[in-house]
């Protein structure tokens, strides 16, 4: 199955990509935040060209697993996706995702300022990476 993760943003959501098997997790952009219907139509765009199996959305908790405002907005965000798509959506709880993606930005050699342009990206890519590592039957469904 091929997912599509989500680290979803207020200014910016990284999106990345499973390979068709599952198993491995790539970059693959930022959507910019202009306004909620340009988001969602380049999100929607996105979703068919990519064609999902399935997409994967981080659910940003505190490391007590407490949630915050940002969980909420990631949840309200997930209740208008699912009206938008089909797809099976799944949560991944993410703590520090954006703090670990800057560290393997960092240890590859990236100044933060380019940085900057792709770490929602590898956040994403973190997020799902995370999913797919974990066993099927563990995985929480929206």
């Amino acid at each position: 199955m091929k997912y599509l993760a989500i680290d979803y943003g207020q200014k910016r959501t990284g999106i990345a990509v499973s390979d068709s098997g599952g198993s491995m997790a790539f970059p693959r952009r930022t959507i910019q935040m202009r306004t909620r219907e340009a988001f969602f139509e380049e999100l929607l765009a996105l979703l068919e060209a990519e064609a999902p199996d399935a997409l994967v959305i981080g659910l940003p908790v505190n490391l007590d697993g407490e949630e915050t405002l940002t969980t909420r907005q990631t949840r309200n965000f997930a209740k208008n996706l699912k009206k938008k798509t089909p797809l099976p959506i799944f949560w991944m709880e993410e703590a520090l995702s954006s703090f670990e993606a800057e560290i393997d930005l960092r240890q590859a050699g990236r100044s933060a300022a380019k940085s900057r342009a792709v770490l929602d990206q590898q956040a994403a890519v973190r997020i799902l990476q995370s999913f797919l590592d974990q066993p099927e039957g563990s995985r929480k469904a929206l």
